[in-house]
């Protein structure tokens, strides 16, 4: 069996995978085997909380049953929180997204699951992958293909 693959979520795709489920939800899923390793940061758990707690979405997280704050607890449980540090400097077009490369160092993850263009851009920052969810699991189904 290969080391679980280690990937820290962008918030949009945990958001996504909470509310909509779909593939997104796949990943959460698969958080809870031995294949993957989710991480996260305290301050990205709190960029969720705050993005879900967003009028907008009031209707979806009602229709859910759970507020933002358990969101972010479930969440947390999931995935094990690192400590981050500042990058020395920016990295991507858009510093919030920094912190999800700080995450992703601090985790030495291979890679961070995305679906922003200011991430996607990158291609690959210190050897940690940018994946779309579709492209993620991809990876995953021909890391656990029995082999012949």
């Amino acid at each position: 069996m290969n080391a679980p693959l280690r990937l820290v979520l962008d918030t949009n795709v945990v958001l996504s995978a909470l509310l909509w489920e779909g593939r997104p939800a796949e990943l959460l899923d698969l958080g809870a085997t031995d294949r993957v390793r989710l991480f996260t940061s305290e301050r990205l758990v709190a960029e969720l909380e705050q993005s879900l707690a967003k009028p907008r979405l009031a209707s979806r997280l009602k229709a859910v049953g759970l507020t933002p704050q358990q969101h972010g607890a479930n969440y947390a449980s999931l995935a094990s929180i690192v400590a981050t540090a500042p990058l020395p400097e920016p990295v991507s077009r858009d510093s919030d997204d920094d912190h999800v490369l700080a995450c992703a160092l601090a985790a030495s993850a291979d890679a961070v699951i995305t679906g922003d263009e200011d991430l996607l851009v990158l291609g690959a920052f210190r050897g940690i992958a940018m994946l779309r969810v579709a492209e993620c699991l991809a990876v995953i189904a021909a890391l656990t293909e029995p082999r012949e």
